[in-house]
């Protein structure tokens, strides 16, 4: 008879960890944002309300500090083993883990990280894996890593939140330090990447300050005792120039030993005289041996960049499904709105890409690529052919000033480097597609993801003799500012800002924030809708949404219910579309801008959706230290 009434437990074990959760910052290894889960679906999604709310603490305990933050984290659900434990981090780098189903809190982790220097709070997320050479059941088996704001390496038992002592010294591996480099000029942002007993963290350059920034170093490490392995500097040998760094999220294909890297930039970002070439392995998708660090392939998909043209988003590995044919394949986003698609073993382009002519450099010195590369599909997911004919706005006032403003500039399309001429930067250094990158639907080659669509313009302007100290403190202009940022060593600083009307209206029709629906395999864009509404964006709210699209930041995520759930707009709102059409299904407003990406998981047989809200110093809207979580109704 006992072991007749254990067999009730034993089912509902066995049918709880089958249940879909999200193990990895991207759902899985390869970033693609879907998850398997289909309680919620497009039926019922109107009906899934609150199911609990956490406050993480920060907006008590950092008070102003708060201002200089951007909440990124998204939740990752540890399995039984590991403590069966929803996992985040704050913009401080706590981590903090709680019960899946009440949100109530189980521990907490703080490093107390080194906070100074100017450099934005951030974090996207922890990484988790299962170190098999420790013995079954003893502490630390199971483990979560984490890169800090303050350069160090961390190692912390996945069930105690404890440090484990045996990795580095004390749980921690200091990255830098004896180049004299403070948080500031070199931190974190992105989860490590762990597999196969190796765990592998890039780095946060301080963008536009000089022209010698640090190198951007990939770093690895043995996951068990935290000894180095390997070090890949995307720029070795030129020494003239810095960063290159890998900010964005990086994958890894398991199977096949390789690992994938989005990287940024040379320095400086909008001067290149002193860095001639095309710059290496700058701005590319990098392939290296996740083992020995060694180069496998590479694709630079900018070269000799002026525009800050960062690999934004995480590489995203997929199986290309043609006729009869499946290939292991990666796809990346570009802030340019290209879609490059690779077979990620050989690098080889699954869609022709072709040279584009671009304009030339009318800075004495400057040697700008004759060409860069362009995909022959999919088709780029904004325009940015932008005419005074195309000026938008409210009135024939505002109309008739955006389109003398468009006529005065240099505007000769994509790749137009600036000078000291007013220049046309469309897209501008924030995209495009950004860091929240695509959600993949499942097998079927189509890809969401969240595009900016706001023109921005830029200026060089010869280096005052005095310099503005708050002048480089901001990563980017915010909608609807200009910034000056110095670049130091350099003969030129330069201005930057989004193109707009005396309203403070953008000068390009909308939508200034859109999503779309690509199919990678057709090579076409299957829809495409605003993403956003602009009516808290006024001096004076508007009672009612306003679908015309806003600035964007943060990603979203797939689910086999039908449903695309993304945060990431400036006007409070998270929403579930309908994948096949691009139809909005479902909207909540949230206390504060959510610039994260959400996950998805079932647990005990419930599915629920969770974001992170805490608004975006960018924004400049309000900030906050929210996670929410949404089910369906008992």
């Amino acid at each position: 008879m006992r072991s007749i009434a254990l067999l009730p437990g034993l089912y509902c074990a066995l049918a709880a960890a089958a249940e879909p959760g999200w193990l990895y910052y991207g759902g899985d290894q390869g970033g693609r944002h879907y998850s398997q889960a289909t309680q919620i679906d497009r039926s019922n999604v109107a009906d899934i309300e609150v199911a609990w709310v956490f406050r993480s603490g920060d907006m008590a305990s950092y008070g102003d500090a708060m201002d200089n933050t951007s909440t990124q984290s998204t939740p990752i659900l540890l399995p039984e083993a590991a403590g069966e434990s929803l996992v985040y981090c704050t913009p401080f780098n706590r981590v903090i883990a709680l019960d899946p189903a009440s949100g109530q809190q189980r521990w907490s982790f703080d490093p107390q990280i080194d906070r100074r220097g100017d450099r934005p709070f951030r974090c996207r997320g922890v990484s988790y894996a299962e170190e098999t050479r420790t013995p079954a059941g003893a502490a630390c088996r199971h483990r979560l890593y984490m890169s800090t704001h303050d350069r160090r390496l961390w190692a912390i038992d996945a069930v105690s939140g404890k440090p484990c002592g045996g990795f580095g010294d004390g749980g921690k591996v200091q990255l830098f330090g004896a180049e004299g480099l403070v948080p500031g000029e070199v931190s974190n942002s992105s989860a490590p990447v762990v597999a196969g007993g190796v765990v592998v963290t890039g780095s946060t350059v301080i963008d536009f300050a000089r022209a010698h920034t640090p190198r951007g170093t990939v770093m690895a490490f043995d996951s068990f005792d935290g000894r180095p392995l390997w070090q890949f500097d995307p720029l070795s040998g030129h020494a003239n120039s810095g960063s290159a760094n890998v900010w964005a999220p990086m994958s890894v294909d398991v199977e096949h030993g390789l690992l994938y890297l989005p990287t940024s930039a040379a320095s400086p970002d909008y001067y290149g005289a002193d860095r001639p070439g095309a710059g290496l392995y700058a701005n590319s998708v990098v392939a290296l041996d996740l083992h020995s660090g060694e180069l496998r392939w590479h694709f630079q998909h900018v070269r000799h960049d002026l525009w800050d043209y960062d690999t934004p988003a995480q590489p995203i590995l997929f199986e290309w499904r043609k006729n009869g044919q499946a290939i292991p394949a990666l796809a990346q986003l570009t802030k340019q709105g290209f879609v490059f698609v690779f077979n990620r073993l050989t690098g080889k382009p699954l869609w022709e890409i072709t040279e584009q002519p671009v304009p030339p450099s009318q800075i004495p010195g400057e040697q700008a690529a004759l060409t860069q590369p362009k995909p022959i599909a999919p088709p780029q997911l904004l325009n940015p052919f932008l005419m005074p004919s195309d000026a938008w706005g409210l009135t024939p006032w505002d109309r008739g000033n955006c389109a003398r403003q468009i006529a005065s500039l240099q505007n000769l399309g994509l790749f137009t480097p600036t000078s000291e001429k007013l220049t046309m930067m469309f897209p501008g250094s924030l995209g495009g597609p950004n860091w929240g990158g695509g959600a993949l639907l499942g097998d079927s080659g189509v890809l969401l993801v969240n595009v900016n669509n706001v023109a921005f313009t830029g200026q060089l302007i010869p280096t005052p003799k005095e310099t503005n100290p708050d002048s480089r403190k901001q990563d980017h202009p915010a909608a609807g500012h200009r910034m000056q940022v110095t670049m130091e060593g350099t003969p030129y600083n330069i201005e930057i800002g989004s193109l707009q009307s005396p309203l403070g209206i953008p000068c390009n029709p909308p939508p200034w924030g859109k999503l779309v629906a690509v199919d990678l395999v057709k090579g076409t864009i299957a829809w495409e809708t605003a993403l956003g509404s602009v009516h808290e964006m006024g001096p004076v709210t508007a009672p009612f949404h306003i679908e015309w699209g806003t600035p964007n930041l943060g990603g979203g995520i797939a689910t086999a219910g039908g449903l695309f759930f993304i945060g990431a707009t400036m006007d409070r709102q998270i929403r579930a579309f309908d994948v096949r059409n691009g139809e909005t299904l479902w909207q909540y407003t949230l206390p504060v801008d959510a610039a994260a990406t959400p996950m998805t998981y079932s647990y005990r047989g419930k599915q629920y959706v969770v974001i992170n809200a805490g608004g975006h110093h960018m924004f400049q809207r309000g900030m906050g230290d929210y996670l929410y979580a949404f089910a369906l109704p008992d």
